[in-house]
């Protein structure tokens, strides 16, 4: 495998179930070169006409060799109908050097074999949407991102009591211990927030903060 001209480096996408094949499908839309592996004869025609798809066993270290693996600088182990197969393919590429391992984990006990192993990066999608939703379906949220140490970004409505006054005047971060980083008013560009800025009835606000905080404040009327 010839190393990509992409400044950003080629990714080496391993599984083509629905997440890696989300995860590949989106990094060649960005412009990213992608070369995926699929054991899979039918999946791996399935997806062969939107990127570079080898048909290969990951499991298998020489295979992977043969592929130019060592090649690439960044990796992503989608593989979820297998924990054997997560954990051996993971387990192939930690040996091999590759510097920043991403792989999907199904359940917790997954997630730290594959820490054990070196894998830098874990991801549980699974477990992270259900969370997402929850969240969202508790409160007034429209998105939700959950950072490491329990802190939160959402976007949602403001709550009553902050419509038609100013941030300052609102003491939001003194009564409710979150941060109002942004304010997206309709048909206007989102504006990064200051004490004078001023919330509609109509606005979409971002607000950071703890997470337990964030949930109190999305709830409230």
């Amino acid at each position: 495998m010839r190393k990509s001209q992409d400044p950003l480096g080629a990714v080496l996408v391993i599984g083509l179930g629905r997440f890696g094949s989300a995860v590949a499908l989106t990094l060649a839309e960005q412009g990213r070169e992608v070369l995926a592996v699929e054991k899979d004869p039918l999946l791996a025609n399935q997806w062969s006409h939107r990127f570079t798809v080898i048909e290969a066993d990951s499991t298998s270290k020489d295979a992977l060799e043969q592929l130019g693996a060592r090649d690439f600088s960044v990796a992503v182990v989608g593989i979820g109908s297998s924990l054997e197969a997560s954990v051996l393919t993971a387990a192939n590429l930690v040996e091999m050097g590759i510097p920043e391992i991403w792989a999907k984990a199904t359940s917790r006990d997954h997630g730290r074999i594959l820490e054990k192993i070196g894998a830098h990066r874990r991801v549980f999608p699974e477990y992270d949407a259900g969370r997402r939703v929850a969240h969202m379906v508790a409160g007034r949220m429209i998105d939700y991102i959950e950072m490491d140490d329990n802190f939160t970004i959402v976007k949602m409505r403001p709550p009553l009591e902050l419509r038609g006054f100013t941030i300052g005047e609102s003491k939001v971060r003194e009564r409710y211990g979150v941060n109002i980083l942004g304010v997206k008013a309709p048909h206007q560009p989102f504006e990064y927030a200051t004490p004078e800025t001023r919330i509609g009835e109509d606005d979409l606000i971002i607000v950071s903060g703890n997470v337990e905080l964030l949930d109190e404040f999305a709830s409230r009327r």
